[in-house]
Parts: structure tokens; C-alpha cells; sequence
């Protein structure tokens, strides 16, 4: 299971209309549109994600897929924003 790197990560909100999650081994931060709740295949990235980790994970979403893959799927779909 990921965890953070260092001490210094902090829980911070999105802005209005978007959702953060974390992917990959360092557990990168995006911050996403809410549109992409309505993507099927994000959708079952949020499953596996509760499948994998549960639903009460303090982290927050972390999805279950390396980094390049995600940006794959990011880059043709939506712009998204990283931070």
C-alpha cells in the first residue's frame, strides 16, 4: 500500500468543482473536474480503488495505477490540473 512521502504532506481541499486523488507510488496529487465522476472508466478506477483500499482511508482517494497510466488516461480525456 502507498503512504505519503515525508512529514510534511497535509490534507488540502479542492477548489469549488473539483476532487483531489493521489496516484502512483509517490501518491502525486490531481486535482480533477467533478465532470470526470460521469467517465465510466474513471469510474471503475474509484472501484477498484474502494475494492483495494476502502472507503475510510484517511489519504483520501488514492487510485490503484501507476502515474503514466493515469496521465495517459488524463491527457486524452479532460485537461486536469496538477498540483
Amino acid at each position: 500500500m502507498p503512504k505519503f512521502q515525508g512529514e510534511d504532506q497535509e490534507m488540502r481541499k479542492a477548489p469549488k468543482g473539483q476532487f483531489v486523488v493521489y496516484v502512483g507510488e509517490q501518491l502525486t496529487r490531481f486535482t480533477l473536474p467533478l465532470s470526470y465522476l460521469k467517465n465510466p472508466i474513471f469510474q471503475q478506477l474509484l472501484k477498484k480503488s474502494a475494492e483495494e483500499y476502502g472507503y475510510s482511508d484517511s489519504r483520501g482517494i488514492v487510485l490503484p495505477c501507476d502515474e503514466s497510466t493515469f496521465q495517459n488516461f488524463i491527457n486524452s480525456n479532460i485537461t486536469i490540473y496538477t498540483s
